[in-house]
């Protein structure tokens, strides 16, 4: 493998890395390892102000993808303000299934998180790692449509609080 290599994302291009949030593409580098050359995204993280390196072939198996558009980052804002289905009463069940959503990383995945379990800590305070949950599923959405949509991520969660809300 070479820097010839196609690759799905470009140099200096946002993408999301599930779980971790909006990262930016900072280099490709190959790395040798037992005589192969294995192409690489160097991924600055700047939520948590971390550099990944990621193998080329390896990336949307991981789940990374482009920002999501402006339509469906509107689409996924519309979402938290509908109805939802209740979710599961034990905790652990519903623990499990926001994090697997979570792990799959879409924006419509990571929008019902937020909205089930913003809706689920009205009913009742939420355990501790559910919180932590709903705080991260809550940055990773603010951070993926504020840059969608050219906003500040301080304006993305005010009008995430009021979709909520209403």
């Amino acid at each position: 493998m070479s820097k010839t290599q196609t690759t799905d994302f470009d140099v200096g291009q946002r993408i999301v890395y599930p779980s971790q949030g909006v990262g930016k593409i900072i280099d490709l580098q190959d790395k040798s390892f037992k005589d192969n050359s294995i192409l690489y995204y160097t991924i600055y993280l700047e939520f948590s102000d971390m550099t990944v390196m990621v193998p080329v072939d390896k990336a949307i198996e991981l789940g990374i993808r482009a920002i999501v558009s402006k339509a469906e980052a509107e689409r996924a804002m519309d979402f938290i303000a509908e109805e939802y289905a209740p979710i599961p009463t034990d905790w652990k069940l519903r623990y499990q299934m926001n994090l697997d959503l979570l792990k799959k990383g879409s924006v419509m995945d990571i929008a019902s998180v937020v909205r089930s379990l913003y809706h689920r800590s009205k009913i009742k305070e939420l355990p501790i790692l559910e919180r932590k949950l709903y705080d991260s599923a809550l940055n990773l959405l603010q951070d993926e449509i504020a840059f969608s949509l050219g906003k500040s991520k301080d304006e993305i969660g005010e009008l995430i609080r009021s979709r909520l809300e209403s």
